[in-house]
């Protein structure tokens, strides 16, 4: 038996405000992609920002359903979009925000396992790195890449 450990490295800043002007942009998107979630049940807006590598961002947010587990999540929501209509761009940077009745969390909300390996299975295929910004009001996170958030990618097909 071997011992072994897991390290991630991150930046963590105390606001959007002190985000480098490109991640500011697109966190502020991911901020006001929240208004156009679809979110009756959990009262949970989440909205998300992909910023490709040509320089094109695509927005979207959560859509939940009656008909539990037919919703989806922003992220994904954003990365199926964005994909569909890419033409050869990769993903080069999403931001993720959630609020509740109109007010940004103070702290960042976390990706779920299935949008997680999503972004792992777009940054594989495209063989760059993924960015994730994790958007608060009093916390913003910021990832290199998709294992930093999700170290042990199914990879394996």
């Amino acid at each position: 038996m071997t011992n072994k450990e897991l390290k991630i490295s991150y930046q963590e800043f105390g606001s959007i405000e002190e985000l480098p002007q490109e991640d500011k942009e697109l966190a502020q998107k991911a901020v006001d992609a929240t208004r156009f979630s679809y979110a009756p049940y959990s009262k949970f807006d989440v909205g998300a920002a992909l910023l490709l590598s040509d320089g094109r961002v695509f927005t979207g947010a959560n859509q939940e359903n009656a008909a539990y587990p037919s919703g989806l999540c922003a992220e994904r929501t954003t990365m199926f979009y964005a994909h569909a209509h890419a033409d050869g761009a990769y993903f080069s940077k999403i931001a993720v925000a959630a609020s509740q009745g109109g007010v940004l969390l103070d702290s960042p909300a976390s990706p779920c396992g299935d949008c997680r390996q999503v972004m792992a299975e777009f940054q594989t295929k495209s063989g760059h790195p993924l960015e994730i910004l994790l958007v608060g009001k009093k916390k913003v996170l910021k990832f290199e890449r998709v294992e930093c958030i999700l170290p042990f990618i199914f990879d394996s097909l």
